[in-house]
């Protein structure tokens, strides 16, 4: 069965199936703030959105870092690791783009298991 969760107008912000759940690219609400700043805050909405659907940051498979700046990938790092305990890191790839929208600097997709 899939379940899909919080339909925005071009999307469901989750989709759940087959005990997993699948978040869509998650940005910044506030987009005056760093890469570290950003990447906090979407780490924060992550926490929300997994408590949702009843899971956690424990229970992530992988993640997709999209960034518009690599010589930031230090602080979004930081602010990754600052979030995230070493023994439940995801798989992971941060992808270099050119451009996320006015002011984003990071998107961040993820899967977790329910």
């Amino acid at each position: 069965m899939v379940k899909r969760i919080l339909q925005t107008p071009i999307m469901h912000r989750m989709v759940e199936h087959n005990g997993v759940v699948y978040l869509g690219g998650i940005v910044a609400d506030d987009r005056s703030q760093s890469m570290g700043g950003q990447t906090a805050q979407i780490c924060e909405k992550i926490d929300a959105l997994l408590a949702e659907a009843g899971t956690d940051k424990t229970r992530l498979l992988t993640a997709m870092l999209y960034i518009t700046d690599m010589s930031q990938k230090d602080a979004m790092n930081q602010s990754w690791t600052r979030w995230i305990e070493a023994g439940d890191l995801p798989t992971r790839a941060t992808i270099g783009v050119a451009d996320l929208g006015k002011d984003i600097l990071i998107e961040i997709v993820v899967s977790a298991a329910v």
